[in-house]
C-alpha cells in the first residue's frame, strides 16, 4: 500500500544544552542540562503524521554514522517507512547545536551535512511513493532544487503539495508558489517574503 503522507526532507540531531545565560565569545560557562534529541523540519513533520495515524514514508539523506543509526531506529519506532532513508559515508549525519539560557532564548548552530546530499537520483528511486502519496511534504532544510524537483514530480502525478519554507530563502524561487498547494509559513518566513 501507498504511503499516504510521503516527506522529502531533512534529519538533523539536535545537541542541546541549558546554561542561566548564554556565553559570550570566547566563553566557557556550565551548564544545567543536556539531551540528544531527534530534529529536522523533514523528519519532525513525518514522524507527527504517523503519530497522527497517517501511513508514512521518509525520503532522506543521513550519515553512516551512531546519529544516523540512531536516526533510522528512531524513525522504526515511530512507524514511519525508512525504505528510502539513505546513509552515506560522503558526509555526517546534521547536527543542531542548541544552547538554551533560563528565559527560553536560544543560539542554534546547523551543520546540514548529509541532508545537503539528497539529490535526483534519490527522487528518482522514491518517485512511485512520491508520486502514489496523497500528500507530498516538503521544506528547505535539504537543498530548494530537490524540494522544489520533489513537488514537480507530486503536482504532475495530481498529488497534494504541501511546502513549508523554512528557513527561509532571500531569493526563493517562485516556482514554489506554483506547485505548492498548500504553502505552510512560520512567522519569520511571512516576514521575511513581505521583505522583498
Amino acid at each position: 500500500m501507498a504511503a499516504e503522507v510521503a516527506v522529502v526532507g531533512s534529519c538533523m540531531t539536535d545537541l542541546v544544552s541549558f546554561t542561566t545565560r548564554l556565553p559570550r565569545a570566547g566563553e566557557t560557562i556550565l551548564g544545567q542540562k543536556f539531551f540528544i534529541g531527534f530534529g529536522g523540519k523533514g523528519a519532525n513533520q513525518c514522524v507527527q503524521s504517523a503519530r497522527l495515524g497517517a501511513k508514512t514514508s521518509l525520503i532522506c539523506k543521513v550519515g553512516k554514522d551512531s546519529f544516523g543509526n540512531d536516526y533510522v531506529a528512531n524513525l522504526k519506532k515511530n512507524g514511519v517507512s525508512t525504505a528510502f532513508v539513505g546513509q552515506t559515508a560522503d558526509a555526517v549525519t546534521g547536527t543542531a547545536s542548541i544552547i538554551v539560557n533560563s528565559e527560553g532564548q536560544n543560539v542554534i548552530v546547523i551543520v546540514p551535512g548529509a541532508n545537503l546530499l539528497l539529490n535526483s537520483e534519490d527522487l528518482k528511486r522514491a518517485s512511485d511513493i512520491i508520486c502514489k502519496a496523497k500528500v507530498v511534504v516538503c521544506q528547505l532544510e535539504i537543498t530548494p532544487a530537490v524540494s522544489l524537483e520533489a513537488l514537480k514530480m507530486a503536482r504532475a502525478s495530481g498529488v497534494k503539495t504541501l511546502f513549508n519554507p523554512a528557513p527561509a530563502l532571500a531569493d526563493l524561487d517562485p516556482e514554489f508558489y506554483t506547485h505548492s498547494d498548500i504553502f505552510c509559513c512560520n512567522e519569520t518566513e511571512i516576514h521575511h517574503s513581505t521583505q522583498e
